[in-house]
């Protein structure tokens, strides 16, 4: 595989379509990469920051940088390790969050072990395979490129294996999942196996571990008195340590801590019930931790 370059920029694959594609430019936009505007755009260069981007298919992302025609890319873990390919995955990206599942007709499945000797169809017959090999179950494992769900009303499997986000699509197939979880996948970061990281790359990866954070914490102001500070810092021990400050008004100080999002309105409310008053979040656009 060989794609036109710019020297002297780092080359990262995005997604092109699919359920990633949209993130991953949200992601990047976030991060403060340029990204474009028409979906037709092949290639864009932000000379800028650096950085050539190309958009691809996602199951072809991890096959170009294993070979090293790309440096970087953002696919799907299920994508990279089906693909076979030599690269790595070196930072989860938090979206696309799926499982891989086996499923088949209700009621007729209660154990992988079952299916030895059925006919499996998946659009991952790398990730189906492996995963049989390790357990030693012998099936027919078929490729089919997506619709898997209708390939056992039609005869072609006994049982398929797919990505499954909510099951809606599997029951209304008259399908249910049974046995362990294949795989849990989600976005992430991957790069060639094996070899130095290309030039560029660290900050590239410093900016998205930036968004990151951002999307998982806030910023925490508060005033407190200063006999219960102690107490306070317990709630909110901050990323590495909270800032506190002394106010104007005696016997108090202000503390500014990062609190996890997700937690910000209980650390409130237990926050107030010790003291604390003028307490404010606010959203973290950018960081470096």
């Amino acid at each position: 595989m060989s794609l036109p370059t710019t020297p002297g920029l780092l080359r990262v694959a995005v997604p092109n379509k699919g359920s990633l594609s949209q993130a991953a430019t949200d992601m990047l936009l976030e991060s403060g990469y340029r990204q474009r505007h028409d979906t037709k755009t092949l290639t864009l260069t932000d000379a800028d920051n650096g950085v050539e981007f190309f958009y691809l298919r996602p199951r072809d992302i991890a096959l170009y940088v294993g070979e090293g025609t790309l440096d970087v890319g953002i696919t799907g873990r299920d994508l990279l390790l089906d693909s076979g390919a030599k690269a790595e995955e070196v930072l989860q990206l938090g979206f696309g969050r799926s499982r891989f599942r086996f499923a088949g007709p209700m009621g007729e499945y209660a154990d992988v072990a079952q299916l030895a000797g059925r006919r499996i169809a998946t659009s991952y017959d790398g990730i189906v395979r492996a995963f049989l090999e390790e357990r030693g179950i012998e099936a027919t494992v078929t490729r089919l490129d997506g619709a898997v769900e209708t390939s056992i009303q039609l005869g072609v499997a006994d049982a398929i294996a797919d990505v499954v986000e909510t099951g809606t699509t599997l029951r209304a197939a008259g399908l249910d999942t049974f046995g362990e979880v294949v795989l849990d996948s989600e976005a992430v970061l991957v790069t060639r196996a094996g070899v130095a990281a290309p030039a560029g790359f660290e900050v590239f990866k410093r900016r998205l571990e930036g968004v990151l954070v951002a999307r998982t914490y806030v910023l925490m102001d508060y005033d407190m008195p200063a006999d219960r500070v102690a107490d306070a810092v317990a709630l909110t021990p901050g990323f590495e340590s909270p800032t506190v400050s002394p106010l104007h008004r005696e016997g108090w100080v202000a503390v500014r801590a990062m609190v996890p999002r997700a937690k910000a309105q209980r650390v409130m409310d237990d926050l107030y019930d010790i003291g604390a008053r003028a307490i404010l979040v606010t959203d973290i656009h950018a960081c470096r931790i």
